[in-house]
């Protein structure tokens, strides 16, 4: 079994937009147009099973001390195989290299993000208010109910 990490292009959004629609019809992920995907395509990982496209995440970039994973979904077919914690690892390395403080997820998976060396805070503690424009969005708001989560970098 061969795994491939890798920055994609735009020829990728479709089957990208494929693989979380059913995370985005439930309400786990928010809907990424194709023009906001293409616009946003240098923060995105994708990770390759044997050259099928397995799983993708986003590093948002918000300021100079924080960013933030986003859209992150592995396919059902390839779970187990632990690629959400090495796409979560992959925006770590990301921001380092960046030199950002802070990587934050909102998320319903706090085990999982715990296990990639998260903790817990409040969301009152997001320091930069442009987060929550995406917010409205949310087929949940006002009403939210993901748990803030930091890795300090």
């Amino acid at each position: 079994m061969e795994i491939t990490f890798l920055k994609p292009d735009v020829s990728h959004i479709t089957l990208m937009q494929e693989l979380v629609k059913e995370e985005v019809d439930n309400g786990n992920i928010l809907l990424r147009t194709e023009d906001e995907m293409a616009n946003t395509i240098r923060s995105y990982t994708v990770v390759e099973v044997d050259g099928v496209m397995a799983g993708f995440t986003a590093l948002h970039i918000h300021s100079a001390r924080l960013a933030e994973v986003r859209s992150l979904v592995v396919s059902k077919k390839f779970r187990g195989l632990k690629l959400g914690l090495k796409l979560v690892q992959a925006c770590i390395d990301e921001g380092r290299e960046y030199k950002l403080k802070q990587i934050l997820s909102l998320t319903y998976a706090k085990s999982f993000f715990e296990t990639a060396g998260f903790r817990m805070i409040e969301k009152e503690e997001i320091p930069e208010h442009k987060i929550w424009a995406d917010c409205i969005r949310c087929k949940h708001f006002p009403i939210c109910d993901e748990i803030a989560m930091v890795h300090d970098l």
